[in-house]
């Protein structure tokens, strides 16, 4: 429905119930769609990701995208995922496939798109070229938009000469001053050209954007940009406003790189008689050392984290609050809590700082509140690719493995981790590291530490942590020693570490005969070696 002025308040207010005066201004500029000369058209909430596939989802973007689909969640609003895979020598179907699983393994899931479909496709921009040319085509036909035959070396002589005099290096607009003899004779030569955004010389371009509340561009910073190049193939700006008229997209929420951006496509909207949509500039993530993430602050991709064994839970909980929050107290959500609180009123106008290190204690609280089962089936796939386990030994050993979780569960922040904590146990054998031996296994008493043990581990009945704790506590005061060198040289023989899960309920779940199998190797060994 097309409604103007107050009316537009009153519709927007309706629809969300809102009370409070300032809040009843921010709900009228978030869920309409559109504006022309003070007229809005109220309708419900469409937000899209639109990422390049020339590499994995990055962590900047994976956050990009949950704003969208929480915003979307939030309102009811629909949540599209469209490629934008308009660099042929780039993008590959790899990295396709990459980004959808990873958003798939973060939970957001789309209403339109790749794999899904929707009444807008198709969702690949490669698919969308014939649109792209017709657009420009419409737009040198209504007088917004001008062939340009400047070469790339006449464009980069005239820079430089610009630079060398102060001027500014931009486009000098020369081709729009042509005459139409000229234009024909250009034509008719058949030279190669590109075709520009007739953009305009005077006013201002103002928007209220949802983060950072009112903006003004000087239209004279305006530029008159490339919209197709010379083979034809469109520029970022032209794309995306097309797709996003054609798609209907009601909001563009994105990463405040491209806020330069925004009042060149609000003029292209326009010029195509296209709605402009609202648009919310959210700041860009850093590292520790507040500067723009990158490889050399680490893993940067969803795929390296999921590889390295975090949670989709934790990652969603920590990149949302990477630039929103709800209040100073709550860190932990849920997803559903997410989609209830998240609004875009609440996003910062500072940088997201990540933290490896927070996230990987975000990690660890997360796996410890798992449900041990749950943490069992998740520990698999790192157990299978280390090639400690496979489908068989799951199949026959599901119980057992569910006795182990609680063991390591308090220890483990990411899931890789189990590899390293609790590898000996799927081992046939222990190799003891170096360190470990020279601290725990060189006293003079460690032998008959070992034998004192093995005889203990043999006889306990019933088998379980309670009487094997009880026997090999009885151990120091017979030999003569202190419990931690007891316990310490029957870790190491073990484990082949200083460092392990419970002793005592390690024995038990290793079992009678690998227990003493291992006390026996360890002891034949010291033997050996002295």
């Amino acid at each position: 429905m097309c409604v103007s002025g107050r009316s537009t308040i009153r519709v927007a207010v309706a629809l969300l119930g809102v009370k409070d005066n300032n809040e009843r201004r921010v709900c009228a500029r978030m869920h309409g769609y559109g504006t022309y000369g003070g007229i809005r058209i109220v309708t419900a909430v469409r937000v899209r990701f639109a990422p390049s596939p020339t590499g994995h989802l990055h962590i900047g973007g994976a956050r990009t995208a949950i704003y969208n689909w929480l915003f979307a969640q939030h309102e009811g609003g629909t949540f599209v995922l469209r490629i934008d895979d308009t660099d042929p020598e780039r993008s590959t179907e790899e990295h396709t496939a990459s980004i959808l699983a990873s958003l798939r393994w973060m939970g957001l899931d789309w209403d339109e798109g790749p794999e899904v479909g929707g009444a807008f496709g198709p969702y690949f921009q490669s698919g969308r070229l014939d649109s792209y040319t017709k657009a420009a085509e419409d737009l040198l036909a209504a007088g917004k938009a001008y062939r340009c035959y400047c070469t790339a070396e006449e464009l980069e002589r005239r820079r430089e000469a610009a630079l060398s005099e102060g001027r500014p290096p931009g486009y000098d607009r020369r081709c729009r001053r042509l005459s139409d003899r000229e234009r024909a004779v250009n034509q008719d030569a058949r030279r190669a050209c590109t075709i520009r955004l007739a953009a305009p010389l005077t006013g201002e371009t103002r928007f209220t954007d949802l983060v950072r509340g009112d903006l003004v561009f000087p239209n004279s910073v305006l530029d008159d940009y490339v919209l197709l190049r010379t083979d034809g193939t469109p520029t970022y700006n032209l794309a995306s406003v097309v797709d996003d008229a054609a798609m209907r997209m009601t909001h563009i929420v994105r990463g405040d790189d491209h806020l330069s951006n925004t009042p060149r496509q609000i003029v292209l909207f326009e010029a195509l008689g296209a709605m402009v949509p609202a648009f919310a500039h959210m700041p860009l993530t850093w590292g520790t050392d507040r500067k723009r993430l990158s490889k050399r602050h680490g893993a940067t991709s969803v795929e390296a984290y999921r590889k390295m064994g975090y949670l989709p839970e934790a990652m969603l909980n920590y990149l949302t609050l990477l630039g929103w929050s709800l209040d100073d107290k709550t860190t932990f959500f849920t997803r559903e809590e997410l989609v209830r609180h998240f609004t875009l009123g609440r996003v910062s106008k500072n940088p997201g700082i990540f933290d490896p290190d927070k996230l990987e204690w975000m990690n660890g609280s997360y796996i410890r509140e798992l449900d041990p089962a749950d943490l069992a089936g998740r520990l698999v796939p790192f157990l299978e690719e280390a090639g400690l386990i496979d489908e068989d030994w799951c199949r026959h050993n599901r119980g057992w493995l569910h006795r182990l979780v609680p063991l390591v569960q308090e220890r483990l922040k990411t899931l890789a981790e189990i590899v390293d904590l609790a590898g000996f146990f799927f081992a046939p054998t222990v190799t003891i590291d170096p360190e470990a031996a020279t601290k725990a296994l060189s006293i003079e008493e460690v032998p008959a530490i070992l034998e004192a043990a093995c005889e203990v581990v043999e006889t306990a009945e019933p088998f379980e942590t309670s009487t094997i704790e009880a026997g090999l506590r009885d151990l120091p005061p017979k030999l003569g020693v202190k419990p931690k060198v007891v316990f310490q040289a029957v870790r190491v023989a073990l484990t082949g570490r200083l460092v392990s899960p419970p002793l005592f309920e390690t024995i038990e779940l290793l079992g009678r005969e690998r227990t003493t199998t291992r006390l026996k190797a360890a002891l034949e060994q010291l033997r050996t070696s002295r």
